[in-house]
């Protein structure tokens, strides 16, 4: 409990200097160019927030544990689409490149922390129900589909609500990237790419953390 408290402190204290270079720079540009910013974090926010249910969600109904997986997977990749947003650090050439990309680097560093968190309070919740070798398979899938959501918001110009407001539109263009995947190359390249990008990530840091425990000698 204290551990997520002082992230969400830091979180807190994260999101205000990420204002605060925000408003330094609406008023110094006299443009609203890099607010969306702020929108993208309140959309990282959402699998962050949903993560935490997992844990008292895991005796529940199954209805209402299938709910919450997919509500949280919906989500999960607009805390992973955060990254994309560096492309942006040259929008404005009037603007100092300095400037912007601490900001854009800020914001996906907290976009990534809040996916991760995410992601490992799944992890948990899956332990609860598969066995190690199952959760090994499962881990890379969910990221794939990460990447996978990642390139659809960023290429495709899909949100996660989408799914509600054009069903229909949405699951043609994702039935089509797997029925023709020839004509889909570019897709399944960066999803390809981000899918190891994350999952690297992924690896590095359970080992930071310590999750990952060290193979003792066979003589010890």
């Amino acid at each position: 409990m204290n551990t997520r408290r002082s992230l969400n402190r830091l979180l807190a204290i994260t999101f205000s200097f990420i204002c605060v270079m925000i408003l330094c720079r609406v008023f110094y540009m006299h443009n609203l160019r890099h607010v969306f910013l702020v929108w993208n974090i309140f959309l990282a926010w959402i699998p962050y927030i949903l993560s935490q249910y997992f844990k008292q969600y895991r005796t529940s109904q199954s209805w209402k544990q299938a709910f919450l997986f997919g509500s949280w997977l919906l989500f999960f990749p607009n805390a992973l689409y955060i990254v994309t947003d560096l492309i942006h650090v040259q929008d404005d050439p009037a603007a100092p490149v300095w400037f912007d990309a601490i900001l854009l680097f800020t914001c996906s560093l907290m976009g990534l922390i809040m996916a991760y968190v995410s992601l490992y309070n799944v992890e948990r919740y899956l332990q609860f129900k598969f066995n190690s070798k199952t959760i090994s398979l499962l881990m890379p899938l969910i990221i794939f589909l990460g990447s996978f959501g990642v390139y659809l918001g960023r290429f495709e110009r899909w949100n996660s609500w989408d799914i509600i407001h054009s069903p229909l539109a949405l699951a043609f263009d994702i039935v089509n990237c797997f029925v023709s995947p020839a004509d889909n190359l570019r897709n399944w390249g960066i999803t390809g790419m981000l899918t190891i990008l994350f999952y690297i990530i992924y690896i590095f840091s359970k080992i930071v953390s310590g999750q990952i425990p060290e193979k003792k000698n066979a003589g010890s």
